[in-house]
């Protein structure tokens, strides 16, 4: 017998892949920010570190209301890319969307913070040896900075499991189209006799964030190890 059922299996099935996209999606760009907020100066510096954390302090109704403006099929944006068959309101590809900005701040600032704790002095002392700064940073920033890295894409990946606020509002509750664990959760509790199965899955948003906090923790000390040569 099934632990949960076709609908249950069918939120956490999205979830999973939502929270993946979300993360995978945001790591190349989180980690050029991280490391623009870090180690260069440049004008506009402190309003690129307001957008990036803006979303934390929004209330996700917000967020989820300006990508809608942004990104529905009348956005600026929106209507631009469904011409050429791309679509985010209303699709589980909004849903990444929405989750992965709501995520991206936990991202850039795990990464920023372990940039920052990696020596300036070794990666000049690759410049002084002729090694372009793109070569510095593949071969001596980024190896020295892959736990914060980690610890960055789990968080991201915890948040966009449970975002509700932003992805409910841009992309709605359809089962089977957009409807995550935490619109599931809600939307059993909405029915009469629903208590099961919203208990169902709050067991499994639970289990998944305690797996992914231990993992991270667990893949970290083990990178760090490798890195310091212990």
């Amino acid at each position: 017998m099934s632990l949960l059922g076709p609908d249950e299996w069918q939120a956490v099935a999205l979830s999973l892949r939502v929270a993946l996209w979300a993360t995978l999606a945001g790591l190349p760009p989180g980690i050029l920010v991280a490391y623009a907020l870090a180690r260069w100066e440049f004008p506009g510096k402190q309003v690129l570190n307001g957008l990036v954390h803006l979303p934390l302090i929004l209330p996700p109704v917000v967020t989820g209301y300006l990508l809608l403006l942004t990104f529905g099929t009348r956005g600026p944006i929106g209507g631009a890319l469904q011409e050429i068959g791309i679509v985010f309101a209303f699709h589980w590809t909004g849903a990444a969307l929405a989750a992965g900005i709501m995520a991206f701040p936990l991202l850039v600032r795990a990464i920023r913070l372990s940039i920052e704790a990696v020596d300036p002095k070794l990666e000049q002392a690759g410049a002084t040896l002729g090694a372009s700064r793109l070569w510095v940073f593949a071969t001596v920033t980024l190896p020295l900075t892959l736990p914060g890295i980690l610890a960055g894409a789990i968080l991201a990946f915890a948040k966009a499991m449970g975002e509700f606020g932003a992805t409910i509002t841009f992309v709605s509750n359809i089962p089977g189209q957009t409807q995550t664990l935490p619109s599931a959760i809600y939307a059993f509790l909405q029915v009469p006799g629903g208590e099961a199965s919203a208990l169902r899955l709050v067991a499994v948003s639970v289990a998944i964030a305690m797996a992914a906090l231990i993992l991270s923790e667990v893949l970290s000390r083990r990178i760090a190890k490798r890195v310091s040569g212990a």
